[in-house]
């Protein structure tokens, strides 16, 4: 099957005809949308680093005046080592980041029709050993806890934008979502083809159906004990002054922030205004501003519930969308990790 487009290019996948089958106007168009669908089947950040992966490894081939065609288990296991414990002043890259690039090397392969065979010993002992010798816990984003949402929301103007932004937050937050999720609502079912979800509104709360990593969920936020903290509320009053009825519910502002603009916000918008909001009002102020930075990202949103929701362990895992319990204790800070005390239960 040949390649017709960019190779170098990780979101477009190389899919056509086989070069036996004449083509024709049906054909063509069916592989314009199994290309689409292929396309579809990883999100673009996913994509994006995986094409990052891909640069990198073949600008280190070349430096090392080696090929990264075809895939070489021996050549990719000194990558890898190299990106562990390189020669210069750099500090090696974590555990998960190279397993990452591994991943994506494999996925650059699969889209030149080659395979890179992860189990190799020259790769998989490499592998193991740098797990052995670097693995480290991993470092876990600060929860966003009740009191810090509120000082948070104090922070934002008194304009369209504020309101935009105060419901990202509530919403986020109290619907344990993560910063793709939240950009990707749109006000109804199948409003835009780039769509991640849709939000319907009740008396008592909102359901939002969300296309998650794990597949289709629902997730209900309830309303809250005041307008003032209330996540619905916060999402009708920027739904109502912003004017929207239809497509992305999380759009871009004038730069004066009187008008709602068309254009979805992207993912990254959540992760600057979580830590914007940190700094302004003041969170860990005992640490350095890049300290503080590096602690608060999109994800403490989601911790914050997990560490702050007094309900059965068993509603957050459902309503995070975990698939494992061991998952949704990874969110919790404040967990009472002894409250099953199997010393006693045991009879000591």
């Amino acid at each position: 099957m040949a390649e017709v487009t960019d190779p170098e290019d990780e979101r477009h996948v190389p899919i056509a005809l086989p070069s036996h089958v004449a083509g024709s106007g049906t054909l063509d168009r069916l592989v314009d949308t199994a290309r689409n669908y292929a396309r579809a089947s990883a999100s673009e950040n996913t994509l994006r680093a995986y094409a990052t992966d891909w640069a990198q490894f073949t600008r280190w081939c070349r430096l090392k005046g080696a090929e990264p065609l075809p895939p070489s288990p021996e050549l990719i296991g000194l990558y890898l080592a190299d990106l562990a414990a390189p020669r210069d002043s750099a500090s090696g890259l974590s555990v998960s980041t190279i397993e990452r690039r591994l991943s994506g090397l494999a996925r650059g392969y699969a889209q030149r029709g080659l395979t890179l065979d992860r189990r190799n010993r020259h790769i998989a002992t490499v592998l193991a050993g740098i797990r052995r010798k670097h693995a480290r816990p991993p470092v876990r984003k600060e929860a966003i806890l009740p009191e810090d949402i509120l000082a948070m929301l104090a922070t934002l103007p008194r304009d369209l934008r504020g309101l935009r932004d105060r419901a990202m937050l509530l919403l986020g937050y109290a619907g344990g979502l993560r910063r793709s999720e939240i950009v990707g609502l749109d006000r109804h079912k199948d409003d835009t083809p780039d769509s991640g979800g849709w939000v319907e509104i009740f008396d008592k709360g909102a359901l939002l159906t969300l296309n998650a990593k794990t597949g289709w969920r629902e997730v209900e936020v309830g309303r809250g004990s005041s307008e003032q903290t209330c996540p619905v509320h916060a999402l009708e009053q920027w739904l109502h002054f912003a004017r929207i009825d239809f497509g992305p519910i999380f759009v871009r502002t004038t730069r004066d922030g009187s008008r709602a603009l068309e254009a979805r916000l992207n993912d990254r918008h959540v992760a600057r205004l979580v830590k914007d909001c940190v700094l302004r009002a003041g969170l860990r102020a005992d640490l350095p501003e890049a300290e503080r930075l590096a602690l608060y990202s999109g994800h403490s949103l989601r911790a914050g519930l997990a560490s702050s929701a007094e309900v059965d362990e068993r509603h957050v895992q459902k309503h995070l969308g975990h698939a494992s319990a061991e998952m949704t204790r990874r969110y919790q800070r404040r967990r009472d990790r002894f409250r099953v005390n199997l010393t006693k239960a045991a009879g000591l």
